[in-house]
């Protein structure tokens, strides 16, 4: 089989304008980046407004591992399908960051026969979002230090500026470093640190923004640090936030661009899923709501993050009521679970495999604690023994879940056909009942034990000091009623990744606590969660390259 660059290389797109007329949308209404990508404008989302939705169905999956899971290429598989089917259908995804395409974990747009292209450019510098995010984050850090040096009329404490500058690159250098060195004139020295872009709270406020007005207001109510008196100093008492807004007033407008078999997909926006909610925009998935009978969309990770944010925090923010979940699972990434070493994953192993079912079978039960019809995906790999492909249906059925097994990186849309006509066939018998775990108005402490017992499974969430502190003050200075956004490890359902499958009686630690008022959420931070990731020993930057021709190679 072709690597994926070759096969994205070898697809046949067709004029972004033609995609575009098929879902209603005017050329008039599209703002070009070449011939095969475009954004929408805020326009077509004004005329839109009015139609009915369509159904929205999120694509989850068990915590990942190594030996990988498919989940965005069964996104964009199952979207290709459904079309297949006749059914008019969108994907929205999330961007991609150079960071991760540039280190090992690779570009973000799906993989064999289920891919969106342009992938290259997708994977790339795509339509400048990243580099606007950054730039308006920036901007902020600048304008901190400059208010600073020029006589500090706001009295920013410069021991509590938590404001860090970013980068859209895995940089490890970059994670503490001392700002103003070089004499008075260059600032007031203190320390300082950056994130990469996708963890900027600027990602997050573009995400979950109505449009250029509510993004500029949410901008505005980020807070960048506290005082001397030990109150709060927001973007806006810097005047910071309308040179912001007009920085991201590309940015705001959703990404339009096609699979390999010209499924049109909105791919807009990228905060990370385990210190942000993980989601792609707002915008994006309700313009796909308007224009579409069925959205195919995503969450970071595994269900516990990436799912968990998005049902409790972006469906909240938002007002969307999903209709159905599929979570995806693999053969191999449940043996994984269940303690067979990756080395040895190709092999059969029914009781590695029977030990590792238990993660799949909490996700599944996660879900169904929201109220929405579930399917389970198993992508399917050549190595996956008859034996093992029927234990995890025959689970499933066990579960009261439907399994259908889902090839839609080697066969495209049509690998995806059995997995399409079970959710149709679950999404019209069982209607979503959806309802967030908990009560936004409950206390800080409730939202996090309640997240930690019924999603991760643990005994209880306890706090350190600072934590506990913090979570105070943040109750005294009125963020109580806001969304839970717990920072956690991806590779296990508790906060130690070590721990797979299904952890037993564990406790939640919680380390730090800080608000995103911009984004209307609170961070709870456990274990070590790294804002400012390393290149590997080998990182795919090194294998990547351009020849004279201009061919792409080992971008995948």
């Amino acid at each position: 089989m072709q690597t994926d660059i070759q096969i994205a290389q070898a697809a046949k797109m067709l004029p972004i304008k033609e995609v575009a007329a098929k879902i209603g949308i005017k050329e008039h209404e599209l703002y070009h980046y070449g011939p095969y990508k475009a954004k929408v404008t805020l326009d077509l989302i004004k005329r839109v407004s009015g139609n009915p939705d369509g159904k929205l169905i999120l694509v989850t999956a068990i915590n990942p591992t190594p030996a990988g899971e498919g989940k965005t290429t069964t996104t964009v598989g199952l979207g290709q399908a459904l079309n297949r089917l006749g059914k008019n259908t969108i994907i929205a995804l999330r961007e991609p960051s150079l960071g991760p395409v540039m280190g090992v974990k690779g570009g973000a747009a799906g993989g064999g026969y289920s891919q969106v292209v342009p992938m290259e450019d997708i994977n790339l510098h795509f339509t400048g979002d990243m580099h606007a995010i950054t730039a308006a984050n920036n901007l902020l850090s600048a304008l901190i230090d400059n208010h600073i040096q020029h006589g500090n009329e706001l009295r920013i404490d410069p021991r509590n500026i938590f404001w860090r500058r970013v980068a859209d690159m895995n940089d490890r250098a970059l994670r503490d470093v001392i700002v103003g060195l070089g004499g008075k004139a260059n600032g007031f020295v203190r320390e300082e640190g950056f994130m990469i872009t996708v963890a900027s709270e600027v990602m997050a406020v573009l995400c979950l923004a109505n449009d250029l007005e509510d993004l500029k207001l949410r901008l505005g109510e980020m807070i960048i640090a506290y005082n001397t008196d030990g109150k709060p100093v927001r973007a806006a008492d810097l005047r910071a936030q309308g040179a912001m807004a007009l920085l991201l007033k590309d940015a705001i407008m959703p990404n339009l661009v096609q699979t390999l078999e010209n499924t049109p997909c909105f791919m807009h926006g990228g905060p990370f899923a385990n210190i942000a909610h993980g989601c792609n925009s707002v915008q994006a998935t309700r313009l796909a709501l308007k224009l579409a009978d069925y959205v195919i969309t995503e969450a970071g990770f595994g269900a516990d993050l990436g799912a968990e944010k998005f049902l409790d925090i972006k469906c909240r923010a938002a007002e969307l009521k999903p209709d159905a979940a599929v979570i995806v699972a693999t053969v191999r990434a449940l043996k994984y679970n269940g303690g067979m070493p990756k080395a040895s994953l190709q092999e059969e192993n029914m009781l590695a495999l029977e030990s590792g079912f238990c993660n799949l079978e909490k996700h599944v039960e996660n879900i169904k604690k929201f109220g929405l019809p579930t399917v389970v995906a198993l992508n399917v790999f050549a190595t996956d023994s008859d034996a093992e492909i029927a234990f995890v249906k025959s689970r499933c059925e066990a579960l009261g879940v439907r399994c259908a097994v889902c090839e839609v990186f080697g066969k495209g849309g049509a690998g995806g056909v059995e997995l399409a006509g079970a959710v149709l066939d679950v999404i019209e018998k069982q209607p979503s009942q959806y309802r967030p775990i908990y009560d936004a108005d409950l206390i800080i402490d409730e939202k996090i034990q309640l997240i930690a017992r019924e999603i991760y499974g643990a005994r209880e969430a306890v706090y350190t000091s600072k934590a506990r502190k913090q979570m105070e003050r943040l109750s005294e200075l009125g963020f109580g009623g806001l969304p839970i956004c717990m920072a956690k490890t991806q590779y296990s359902l508790s906060d130690n990744p070590a721990l797979l499958g299904r952890p037993q009686g564990f406790v939640i630690t919680v380390s730090e606590m800080r608000v995103s008022a911009g984004a209307g959420f609170i961070v709870a931070q456990t274990g070590d969660i790294m804002t400012m990731p390393g290149l590997s020993r080998s990182p795919a930057a090194q294998k990547i390259d351009i020849k004279p021709d201009g061919e792409i190679v080992g971008l995948f």
